[in-house]
């Protein structure tokens, strides 16, 4: 990951926007030690069921939780460095005044979705909460953790990429407030 930061003045001290790049990538960290867990719990798995018949429920269990940490716990940086994979047909061609709409109105699409993923995450954790795994029995709201912590970070970003969204562009840089 490139260490690009969205705001090309830096922000103020204190201030959540430089709060997120280090909570983003204390988080990135974390889901690189759950993909090196996952990657051994992987492979213990092969080895135990080729070498020895035995299968290890609780390592599938714990490598399905590092998949969810890998993923969830990895976007908000991706989001906070526009690393993510972005359709740009029509708003690399838009400039201007136009551009900058395209631009919040994109944020705001960004923003609609994390609210309605939370929103569904709620619901589904409301029932899926009163159970837990069955190998290890960890309850489901510790197993999706990862999931609802990664896309609540991701709101932050996204709420910090539509108000710089909206304020005037600066000297240097693009609609979304990174440096051209």
């Amino acid at each position: 990951m490139s260490s690009t930061s969205i705001h090309p003045d830096g922000p103020p001290p204190g201030c959540l926007a430089s709060l997120l790049p280090r909570l983003c990538r204390g988080f990135e960290r974390l889901a690189i030690v759950m993909l090196l867990l996952t990657t051994f719990l992987v492979v213990l798995q092969v080895a135990a069921r080729n070498v020895w018949q035995v299968g290890l429920p609780w390592a599938d269990e714990l490598a399905r939780y590092g998949g969810l940490g890998i993923v969830y716990l990895a976007i908000p940086l991706l989001l906070l460095q526009n690393g993510h994979i972005a359709v740009d047909i029509l708003s690399s061609r838009v400039k201007g005044r136009a551009g900058r709409v395209l631009a919040v109105v994109n944020e705001i699409i960004i923003l609609a979705f994390c609210g309605l993923f939370l929103h569904g995450s709620y619901l589904f954790l409301m029932k899926a909460g009163k159970f837990s795994t069955p190998a290890l029995r960890m309850p489901n709201l510790i197993f999706y953790l990862p999931v609802v912590v990664g896309v609540l970070l991701f709101t932050l970003v996204a709420v910090l990429r539509l108000t710089r969204a909206v304020r005037p562009a600066s000297a240097g840089a693009d609609s979304r407030g990174t440096p051209s």
